[in-house]
């Protein structure tokens, strides 16, 4: 009887046991994918475009669901709250949101731009950035414009205490600067390039050199958990990057219709954007690290924060080494 009764439990156990397991497996199993496209991202637009994500993840019976990011503060905040599972940001914006405890991974790089300049009305009289002083200047809290303003004051001896920072989304900026309601934009492209080229703005100040990568980030938590399908669209990305690359003529209608711009504010957004590296690594550390080191002398960032360690954090180069991605 004792033997009986043992068998009997133990196969209860094993039961419950099996349960649990077929349970945790239901639960890991990804019926949709959550993806942003982003006007600043023109890669993310090909591929919303041509639906090879959807047929690419139809055979693992994955549904896709597109997401607009509004600027890189809105996809980082969406990647945290898990309203997203791929969001493309700047690396010095994903840099920030890490420092700030959000999970994220930079796994891609999407483009290598100048998409922000310091940007004002074609009358005004500011010219240069000492200019600025005791001005108004919209901006994108958290994002690669914002960021570069910072840098770009420091770098000239002010500090956002001489200057009104007005924190507003990057369209707003522009539609604020077009009224005269600030006196300068931390502007983005394309919203920089229609101002420019529908409403005479000037960009008066530009430093490609710290505009910061394009990246695509994804969470700790999703990366570990699902290696195969962060390499899945990894690959598709790097499909629509090559139709990128290899028809700007599509590439231009295709920014142009899903962004509402003329072709011309399309080319003169694609003049600013490098589509030619994908591969994140050392580079594009080095770069996010040297931001973040100039926010960190600017007081931005704490003076006890390891910047180099949290930015070797953040980048994470295996997937795009093993697919053997340029």
């Amino acid at each position: 009887m004792a033997l009986t009764s043992f068998l009997r439990r133990a196969g209860t156990a094993a039961a419950i046991l099996l349960g649990l397991s077929a349970q945790a497996h239901a639960a890991d199993k990804i019926d949709e994918l959550k993806i942003d496209f982003a006007y600043y991202n023109p890669v993310s637009l090909v591929l919303k475009e041509k639906g090879w994500l959807e047929e690419e993840l139809k055979k693992d019976g994955i549904k896709v669901r597109w997401v607009q990011s509004l600027g890189s503060n809105k996809a980082l905040e969406f990647l945290n709250a898990k309203g997203l599972d791929f969001g493309s940001s700047a690396g010095a914006a994903a840099l920030l949101a890490r420092i700030n405890g959000n999970p994220v991974k930079s796994v891609y790089v999407y483009s290598k731009p100048e998409w922000t300049a310091l940007v004002t009305q074609g009358s005004s009289a500011i010219s240069k950035v000492a200019d600025l002083k005791g001005k108004r200047i919209a901006a994108t809290r958290g994002t690669d414009p914002h960021i570069f303003l910072i840098r770009t004051l420091a770098e000239n001896g002010l500090t956002e205490k001489d200057v009104k920072v007005v924190l507003l989304q990057h369209q707003d900026g522009r539609l604020a600067l077009s009224k005269g309601d600030v006196d300068a934009w931390a502007g983005l492209d394309p919203l920089m390039a229609q101002a420019e080229l529908d409403d005479g703005a000037k960009l008066f100040y530009r430093n490609a050199d710290i505009n910061t990568w394009g990246v695509l980030n994804t969470r700790e938590d999703f990366a570990a958990d699902h290696p195969e399908l962060v390499s899945k669209v990894l690959q598709v990305y790097e499909k629509a990057r090559a139709f990128a690359i290899n028809n700007p003529g599509e590439l231009k209608q295709i920014i142009a219709t899903q962004a509402k711009l003329t072709d011309a504010v399309a080319a003169r957004q694609l003049e600013r954007t490098d589509l030619s590296t994908a591969a994140i690594g050392d580079t594009q550390k080095k770069t996010i690290e040297g931001a973040g080191i100039a926010l960190q002398q600017a007081g931005v960032i704490a003076a006890d924060v390891n910047v180099a360690a949290v930015a070797a954090g953040l980048v994470d180069s295996s997937f795009v080494t093993k697919l053997g991605i340029k």
